[in-house]
């Protein structure tokens, strides 16, 4: 949701040996003749917002997740945000703090300042990076407004399970938001992630594993009250044009040319994201020593190749070396942020033990459906060299 699209460096950009963490261009080039029909068609109609392609891609997208509603909005910050403001509004519930994790680049953070809400920071399971189920059962309580889950690096939250805990502990009346900027065609209990919260939040930032060609998002859900809400909320609020009915709204739309992008790329994800994994079985056999991958493949539509080093920066400049770019996500975590020193947070009543450990060894290396064969290679090479040192 806010990374640089291309993620290419000033060196890489002179040096086209670089290998960088990903490459939006090659997306247009792989769809250029159609891309470029479909966007010259749309710049002609003169109809630039709310028109058939956003229509379009909203009806495709609910069918692909399997989900009554789909709702494009500007960007995937604001997804999270109306789903904050359409529970409070629907929900009313009787605290105002949101469950989530501290490590995933401070979205939902920002969508509950946004939103008069207060994050309450729970742990990670280790070997995954995504919520830790106990941890967030022990950080609920009466001043819970709801829970954030976020598909980290195309890993999923088994929501189902969390669901049947939360409501086994006392807490059925506490909704669940999905983050799923990360995780777009992910799969858990034969069904697309998605599909089980209350809502569901979308990114299509350019690097996504659906990209737009520059901001957009929505929000997906089967509860009729809750789509009508964040129809409303997406537009200032208006239950019809220029009649304000509902607090909280703010203007979201995605435009026309995003929305008709999005239809050209959505028939791809599921090939894209089957190269995306097989990219990361390989870098996961390849990796040995003290470098480790998170989880397995199982679940997973590796959004991005996210592994743990004790020796990160030692492993960061090996690959440098080699013209192999890396990245941290994310090198902060949202709990000590400076921007947000000494505004309302809390931290769940296990702690932030593993989240604390490993901000400081995550190391993403590059995973992105376009890479040449060429290019996974030489990665594949480094990594190998690497666990011999």
């Amino acid at each position: 949701m806010a990374e640089s699209p291309r993620i290419v460096s000033a060196m890489e950009s002179a040096d086209q040996n670089w290998i960088p963490i990903n490459d939006t261009a090659r997306i247009f080039a792989s769809h250029a003749e159609t891309l470029s029909a479909k966007l010259l068609e749309t710049a002609r109609s003169g109809w630039w917002l709310n028109g058939l392609n956003v229509r379009a891609f909203a009806e495709s997208f609910s069918t692909y997740l399997g989900v009554r509603h789909v709702l494009p909005v500007a960007n995937g910050t604001d997804a999270l945000e109306l789903a904050m403001r359409a529970l409070m509004l629907s929900r009313r519930p009787k605290g105002r703090e949101v469950v989530t994790v501290a490590n995933a680049g401070g979205y939902t953070v920002t969508a509950c300042r946004q939103a008069g809400l207060t994050p309450t920071f729970i742990d990670i399971d280790g070997s995954s990076q995504l919520a830790d189920a106990e941890a967030l059962l022990a950080a609920l309580g009466h001043e819970t407004a709801m829970v954030v889950v976020t598909h980290l690096y195309g890993g999923v939250v088994d929501v189902p399970a969390l669901r049947q805990e939360m409501d086994g502990a006392g807490y059925s009346g506490v909704p669940i938001i999905e983050d799923c900027a990360q995780a777009h065609g992910a799969w858990c209990d034969g069904r697309r992630v998605g599909a089980f919260g209350d809502l569901a939040a979308f990114s299509f930032y350019p690097t996504k594993n659906l990209g737009a060609m520059g901001d957009a998002g929505a929000i997906a859900t089967s509860d009729d009250e809750l789509y009508a809400l964040v129809s409303q909320l997406h537009q200032y609020g208006w239950s019809k044009k220029y009649r304000v009915s509902v607090p909280g709204g703010r203007n979201s739309r995605m435009d026309e040319l995003q929305a008709a992008t999005l239809c050209v790329l959505l028939p791809h994800l599921d090939d894209y994201n089957r190269r995306r994994i097989a990219i990361l079985s390989n870098y996961r056999q390849a990796a040995s020593g003290d470098l480790q991958f998170l989880g397995d493949a199982t679940g997973t539509v590796a959004h991005l190749a996210v592994a743990l080093s004790p020796r990160r920066d030692a492993l960061r400049q090996y690959m440098s070396d080699r013209k192999i770019a890396t990245e941290i996500h994310y090198p902060v975590l949202d709990c000590d942020q400076l921007g947000w020193a000494g505004l309302p947070q809390k931290i769940g009543p296990l702690g932030l033990a593993r989240a604390r450990r490993s901000v400081e060894q995550i190391v993403t290396l590059p995973c992105f459906p376009l890479m040449t064969d060429e290019e996974i290679e030489r990665v594949l090479d480094a990594l190998e060299a690497w666990g011999k040192q």
